[in-house]
This record gives structure tokens, C-alpha cells and sequence, in this order.
């Protein structure tokens, strides 16, 4: 009954388990990937250009081994400013402000037809006033999870939420990976980072 009591209590309060050296391993090998997977895409790309410059009557070379370095480019300068975008973040609080359902829709990419979907968004005005926002199309789980007026923390290199207040629910997201994981657990069942509660 004690135990019970004292997971009652952290589910009450922003966790201190953001400290685990788990999650700055997490950032630097998300850091890590993106650095390798987009190397990974500017070398195929480049190859890819230079071959077909080679092997093609539409475009030779030099011209199609531009085209592959530009693009390429374009994948390192992508993962460039990701990587800078969650070294540069800070850790901030802020108040679940506004939820929104619409509906949208767009063009398929593989034919001239319209897809419809639905796009759920969550929006926290954080303690500077600034709006950030989350949005999932047809998944309405963060929608539900999240009520107008929770107290929410975002953790410096992670683009997650946590909730102040989590004593009511039954669910848990992981703030590394966004995995959704049941609340009795103790660590993400995806990326084994800790759950913060």
C-alpha cells in the first residue's frame, strides 16, 4: 500500500528521472543518426545522378553530377539544422491552451485523388507566452491524453510534453522516442529510456 502511495505522489509532479544519463545518451545518438542517414541519402544521390548522367541521353555529366551534389547537400544541410535545432532547445513549462479537430484534406500522392483525414492539435502557451503546438492526423491518442489547463514541461533536446499531472491516467509517453507505453511501466518498452513519473 506504501508503494501505491508513493507512485500516487510522483504522478503528481514533474519528474525528476529527466536527470538519468539515458536521455543525453538518447539525443546524442538521435544526433548520431541523423548525421549518418543523411550522409547515407547525399551519397546515393550523388551516385544516382552520376551514373545516370553517365548511363542516360536526357542528361550528362557534369550537369546530372550537379544536380546529385545539390540534392544531396540538401538531405546534410536538413539533418544539419535538426541536429542544431535540438542542441539549440531549452527546457520550458507551460499550460495546455487550446485543442483542435479539423477536418482537411489533400491530394494523393499517387494519383489525382483527394485523401480526407482528420488533424487533431493540441496547443500550450508556455509561461513566456509563446504558442507551441502538436498535431497527429487521425490518431486522436495525444488529443484525449492531454485536457485544456494541464500543466505541461518541455525537456531541452526532445520534442515531447510531460505532463504535471499524470495521476489519472493510464497511459505514459516516453519524452525520448513518443512511445506510447502503460503507466505501471517503469521504462519505455521501445527506446528503454525512463518514464517520467
Amino acid at each position: 500500500m506504501q508503494k501505491m502511495e508513493y507512485n500516487n505522489n510522483n504522478l503528481l509532479r514533474f519528474s525528476q528521472k529527466i536527470n538519468d544519463p539515458a536521455f543525453d545518451r538518447y539525443v546524442k545518438n538521435a544526433n548520431r543518426y541523423s548525421g549518418y542517414f543523411s550522409l547515407g541519402l547525399a551519397f546515393v544521390a550523388v551516385l544516382g545522378f552520376f551514373i545516370n548522367g553517365e548511363v542516360s541521353d536526357n542528361m550528362e555529366n557534369p550537369e546530372s553530377l550537379y544536380i546529385g551534389l545539390g540534392i544531396g547537400s540538401m538531405f546534410v544541410l536538413i539533418a544539419f539544422f535538426q541536429i542544431v535545432g535540438r542542441n539549440k532547445s531549452t527546457t520550458w513549462d507551460g499550460t495546455i491552451s487550446d485543442k483542435k479537430i479539423e477536418n482537411k484534406r489533400r491530394r494523393s500522392k499517387y494519383d489525382e485523388s483527394w485523401i480526407n483525414y482528420m488533424r487533431y492539435t493540441v496547443e500550450i502557451r508556455d509561461d513566456h507566452g509563446r504558442i507551441h503546438s502538436t498535431s497527429a492526423e487521425d490518431d486522436d491518442t495525444k488529443y484525449n491524453y492531454y485536457k485544456i489547463g494541464d500543466r505541461v514541461r518541455h525537456h531541452k533536446g526532445l520534442n515531447t510534453y510531460e505532463k504535471e499531472d499524470k495521476s489519472g491516467d493510464t497511459i505514459i509517453f516516453c519524452n525520448a522516442c513518443s512511445s506510447l507505453n502503460d503507466i505501471n511501466e517503469d521504462k519505455c518498452v521501445r527506446c528503454n529510456c525512463p518514464l517520467l513519473k
